[in-house]
């Protein structure tokens, strides 16, 4: 279930001297290091989403055709963490390093153990199935918010949404249903929260819309602002506030919707994004069969 294994034994190299692309495109604000080039890790996949670092830089992502969630080590190795994940999509990770998973073989949100033990926290919503959560960011609360659009997958018997439309959730921390945040977009895709806890960013891949809402006491939300008119996939944050928007390479926007960076990457889509390594400051990318890193002058929101 572990096996440990050695980029460079299975690939022929390793971080250190992995397969280099071009360096950026264009980075107006210098974030990204100086004459850092985006390094290509592995292309053993599938189809590679939902990376989450936890406290040691360490970067968990999904492999979701296989099935299986990887884990990118601080050394440059990859671990094989978990096979049989329920076909885990977005995920994040808690203070204890749990890591919380949008399982969508059965639509379910899971939280996984370190040892690999499955705790299913959500199956259902008022006896129904989910459309196919997605992606999802915990509070410090340990309150979880996860998107919930409908992609069918060939894996499922049904062929059509048991629950209409396509929402966002709140799932307060040892609730038992969650609540709807909202209902006002197309296709909720890509979710993250503010370091602070007062802000969260929702990628609405289908109008190709990215918006702000602000988080009230009780988790829901209010305020509801057009950040960017540009969708996403994955979403991330860095310390300054700047968002990371994935799909066409990493495109990044200022607080203030301003586009201050773009970052190509070789690849017919690029899924996700977040930031890893013992600095916070590598910008970790899961892009169809690969997985790809940059690193950054800025450092990602600490999260613990």
């Amino acid at each position: 279930m572990r096996n440990v294994i050695l980029a460079g034994m299975l690939l022929g190299f390793t971080a250190l001297n992995a397969q280099q692309t071009e360096a950026p495109l264009f980075d107006s604000v210098g974030i990204v290091a100086k004459d850092a080039a985006l390094v290509k890790v592995s292309a053993q996949f599938s189809f590679t989403e939902g990376p989450v670092a936890d406290k040691s830089g360490a970067v968990y992502f999904t492999d979701q055709p296989n099935n299986k969630i990887w884990r990118f080590n601080p050394d440059g190795t990859l671990t094989e963490f978990m096979a049989a994940s329920g076909r885990a999509n977005g995920l994040d990770i808690d203070a204890r390093g749990n890591i919380v998973a949008c399982a969508d073989e059965h639509n379910e949100i899971w939280s996984i153990a370190p040892s690999g033990a499955v705790t299913v926290l959500l199956t259902d919503v008022g006896g129904k199935k989910l459309n196919g959560p997605n992606d999802l960011w915990m509070d410090k609360k340990g309150g979880i918010y996860f998107t919930d659009p409908y992609y069918q997958r060939n894996y499922w018997t049904r062929t059509t949404q048991e629950i209409s439309g396509q929402k966002v959730y709140y799932l307060p921390r040892g609730a038992r249903q969650p609540i709807v945040v909202t209902d006002e977009l197309a296709k909720p895709n890509g979710i993250v929260g503010s370091g602070n806890g007062r802000l969260l960013y929702v990628a609405d891949i289908k109008d190709n819309k990215t918006y702000r809402f602000f988080i009230n006491k009780d988790g829901s939300l209010s305020g509801k602002t057009l950040f960017v008119p540009r969708g996403a996939d994955g979403i991330t944050l860095d310390e300054r506030g700047n968002l990371y928007l994935s799909g066409n390479g990493i495109t990044v926007f200022d607080p203030k919707g301003r586009e201050i960076a773009h970052i190509p990457v070789p690849e017919k889509w690029t899924a996700n994004v977040c930031f890893g390594g013992k600095n916070r400051d590598l910008l970790f990318m899961t892009a169809g069969t690969s997985i790809y890193t940059l690193q950054m002058r800025v450092k990602g929101v600490k999260k613990f």
